[in-house]
């Protein structure tokens, strides 16, 4: 997400985003949609990015190649100089140019999406253990990350703070056997088609352009089309300023559950079924919207979009939750109406893969990441990077690489 303190340092950055005159508010992201159905031009602003220049950042950053699982996503500190990288099992600290300053392992779970909080310049992920039914938010120090092959429980370079809501939706026996099913999609357990926490980012409260930094998490969602209940994103909202009476160092064998006992607010974004929910959230100051980087779905009858825009200028409409056996309502966020628009549905979204990471880093510009396989020496490792994109709204691909 991009920060005040990363906008201060971006003022380099003479590329502006350009509001056409008399188009009314700043926030919504228009452009022509090649669907049958054509998409009216909403009433509020026309966004659109000057041409003009180029940010004074590398527009490629390599994130090395490690004996882990795929890149999960990063988080970028301007001020420092400094990017995080998520490798699943291992976090990795890298200046901008990519040169390696740190690395954090020693962890057997599922190390997500991260983010920045502008509060105490911490580094926030998703942590998942689901054969311990134990789902964390893993807080790392970028301070005290200073050399190559730190562990994460001995170090002291890493706290994780317990949620217990997630547990409750991921093990919830929802055919009323008696019986949990684990981590599978081929069961009707798991509430809302729960299979964990992927995408996290700090941003103002869903409605907001302004006020306090709140964190979104959000769910992985099992892909199942045999199932009804499963076609919402779902993003629980924590205020973490009284967080630190949580944290604790992790303990994989007896893993704590210090952490708050349920959520702000729980979220409800209809997208179709997904594979695996959101894998990387941002908030984008620039447009005050969210962006989801999702595992397109394979549902018949939902578009198979890659990304989603959610409107962070409308409140949370109060609704029923689709799909549920028992009538409950939530809160429910709206997706932009702009990008390429699926008649059946009436869903709206986008083609560009952001699953490995999405960065904002103001003023239309973004960071994203790709993962690949390398065998080195018959061994295959994984490699991750980053490459600048600008922000240009058009269908279907709303994003051009900077050359």
């Amino acid at each position: 997400m991009s920060h005040p303190r990363l906008v201060a340092a971006m003022a380099a950055f003479v590329a502006v985003l350009v509001v056409v005159p008399g188009a009314g508010s700043a926030h919504s992201l228009t452009t022509v949609s090649p669907s049958s159905t054509p998409v009216a031009t909403p009433a509020s602003a026309v966004l659109s990015i000057a041409r003009t220049s180029i940010p004074v950042l590398p527009k490629h950053i390599d994130g090395g190649t490690w004996s882990t699982s795929h890149l999960q996503g990063a988080a970028v500190d301007t001020r420092r100089g400094e990017i995080y990288w998520s490798f699943t099992q291992q976090l990795v600290r890298t200046n901008m140019e990519g040169t390696v300053l740190g690395t954090v392992g020693g962890l057997a779970g599922h190390l997500g999406d991260l983010d920045l909080n502008p509060q105490d310049g911490r580094v926030y992920g998703s942590l998942e253990y689901k054969a311990q039914k134990a789902f964390y938010i893993a807080i790392f120090d970028p301070r005290k990350i200073d050399r190559i092959g730190m562990d994460a429980e001995q170090d002291g370079v890493m706290t994780t703070v317990h949620l217990s809501e997630v547990v409750d939706d991921f093990t919830a026996d929802m055919d009323g056997n008696g019986v949990f099913d684990g981590d599978t999609a081929t069961t009707a357990d798991h509430r809302y088609g729960s299979s964990g926490i992927d995408g996290v980012a700090f941003g103002p409260s869903f409605g907001r352009t302004s006020g306090p930094q709140t964190l979104k998490v959000a769910y992985g969602i099992y892909s199942n089309v045999d199932r009804h209940d499963n076609d919402n994103q779902v993003i629980l909202e924590y205020d973490t300023r009284s967080w630190r009476r949580y944290e604790r160092p992790l303990s994989e064998q007896q893993p704590h559950r210090s952490g708050p006992p349920h959520a702000k607010g729980k979220f409800f974004v209809p997208t179709g079924n997904t594979t695996y929910g959101i894998q990387n959230l941002e908030y984008d100051e620039a447009s005050g919207n969210w962006f989801a980087g999702v595992y397109p779905g394979v549902k018949p009858g939902m578009p198979r979009y890659s990304l989603f825009i959610i409107d962070g200028h409308r409140a949370p409409r109060r609704a029923l939750v689709s799909g549920q056996a028992r009538p409950e309502e939530g809160d429910h966020l709206a997706l932009v109406d702009s990008g390429l628009h699926d008649p059946g549905s009436a869903i709206f979204g986008w083609t560009f893969d952001a699953a490995y990471g999405l960065v904002s880093l103001g003023q239309g510009y973004f960071y994203k990441g790709s993962a690949s396989s390398v065998v080195e020496g018959g061994v295959t490792r994984q490699h991750g990077a980053l490459d600048l994109y600008r922000w240009t709204g058009r269908a279907p691909t709303p994003f051009e690489k900077v050359s």
